[in-house]
């Protein structure tokens, strides 16, 4: 075992030396700052499609036709510009963590971003409507663009912040003001790269580097992580990493997060234009939805299944104790106690249904939208908290709270063989336990009586 740990640390060594840079981790805690609005976004989008039959018929009775128009409005308000917020946050928390303004630096990553993309759209009778900020690109088309700019913009403003090269303002002047001032010199050089840069695209290429990146970059990364292999490998790498004590859902979700997220926002835009999702043609099936509420709900791991089975059939008091303790917070998808409780950290009995479930778990619900028993996931999003059940349901209706059913009976059968091997294993210890107990009580007995 230790050899093994050895080896697989070896492995493990680069992978985190890549998360752990100022830029993966200023991009997985600056993309959080997206979850609020996207939240509260599905919430409008929900009530809007509610999955129930005839939702839509019985609201237009008792508001009229375009009763969803305002929902909508609100989720497009929030969706629509999830690269804006995405390019915030991301430059925001780079500086944050380098100690320099974070304010200008988001501000100029805002600045940089607009000016690197499209400043019109074209109408469908191919005039062209300029001064306009085009949310074709501020939402999930131009997250891949957000993230480039958010980090080059901060780590060039930290250049030239870290080494003095900004207009000084004397001691007495308000903070507020010197910050403006020190950002000018950055502030021109950033504007003047970005503007070199939109026209070289533009000349050359005859579109700007937001068209160009999704063209080149965001698509191709969408399409492989939109495929069977790909989403199988995300969750097997969260759960190798749980598994070695890393938290892998954060490390993995916080790169692949907003290319997921971007896939459903892909979907989201096909109904909205009035089309139908077509599975194999239009539609994009590994989304943010699939992972977080079908393959993790629970938990990585989903290990409610195996809570579910230590409840009803183990016998060593340690797992009896565990399961009772961990089950209600595994209901709100929190399985830290049983994780590092039970454990399951480096622990081997536990390593192969560990990563197991959630692959069973994406099979099936990969499995269940291909054969057209539930719809492809869209926009609506859904707390983390939620409970499994309900969570399926709220996003897929009685089809989403069956395969969530499905997967949890799946989990607590490949859980349940491993389960009975590990329950063994803690009663024994715990006879030794209880034997050692005993045989110290002996031989206080024995002294005493001696004493006496």
């Amino acid at each position: 075992m230790n050899k093994f740990n050895d080896l697989f640390n070896k492995m493990l060594d680069p992978f985190l030396r890549l998360v752990n840079t100022k830029a993966m981790m200023a991009i997985k805690d600056g993309f959080l700052l997206t979850m609020p609005i996207t939240l509260v976004g599905s919430l409008f989008l929900l009530v809007a499609n509610f999955p129930i039959p005839q939702w839509d018929t019985w609201m237009s009775s008792l508001f009229g036709s375009d009763w969803s128009a305002p929902l909508n409005q609100v989720a497009g308000s929030t969706f629509d510009i999830l690269a804006i917020v995405a390019v915030l946050g991301i430059s925001y928390t780079y500086a944050k963590n380098e100690k320099i303004d974070p304010i200008s630096t988001a501000i100029l990553s805002l600045v940089s971003f607009l000016i690197l993309t499209d400043s019109f759209v074209t109408t469908e009778s191919g005039e062209m409507i300029t001064g306009v900020i085009p949310k074709g690109w501020t939402g999930g088309n131009g997250i891949i663009t957000a993230i480039i700019v958010a980090i080059i913009v901060a780590k060039t403003f930290a250049f030239f912040i870290n080494r003095d090269i900004r207009i000084k303002m004397p001691e007495t002047v308000p903070a507020g003001v010197a910050n403006a001032f020190s950002a000018m010199i950055p502030g021109f050089v950033i504007m003047f790269g970005s503007m070199v840069v939109y026209t070289l695209t533009s000349r050359f290429t005859g579109a700007s580097l937001t068209a160009l990146i999704f063209k080149l970059l965001q698509t191709p990364i969408q399409n492989v992580s939109d495929t069977l292999p790909g989403g199988l490998f995300i969750t097997f790498l969260m759960s190798i990493l749980f598994w070695a004590g890393i938290h892998g859902p954060n490390i993995v979700m916080g790169i692949m997060g907003p290319i997921l997220t971007a896939n459903a926002l892909d979907n989201q835009q096909i109904l909205d234009s009035g089309q139908e999702l077509i599975i194999g043609e239009n539609t994009k099936i590994m989304t943010v939805q699939l992972i977080d509420v079908f393959a993790k709900f629970g938990g990585q791991g989903i290990t409610i299944g195996l809570l579910i089975a230590a409840l009803l059939f183990a016998k060593s008091q340690r797992l009896k104790e565990i399961s009772k303790l961990s089950i209600v917070p595994s209901l709100f998808n929190i399985n830290e106690p049983v994780i590092y409780g039970l454990p399951i950290v480096f622990n081997p009995i536990m390593l192969i249904p560990f990563i197991l479930v959630p692959i069973t778990a994406v099979l099936i619900t990969y499995g269940a939208i291909i054969t057209g028993f539930i719809q492809p996931f869209t926009a609506v999003q859904v707390p983390w908290t939620t409970p499994p059940l309900i969570s399926g349901f709220l996003l897929s209706g009685w089809q989403g709270l069956t395969v969530q059913l499905t997967i949890i009976f799946a989990s607590t059968g490949i859980y349940y063989p491993f389960l009975i091997k590990q329950d063994k294993q803690f009663m024994l210890e715990e006879l030794e336990i209880a034997a050692e107990l005993e045989n110290e009580k002996i031989d206080l007995n024995v002294a005493k009586e001696n004493t006496l």
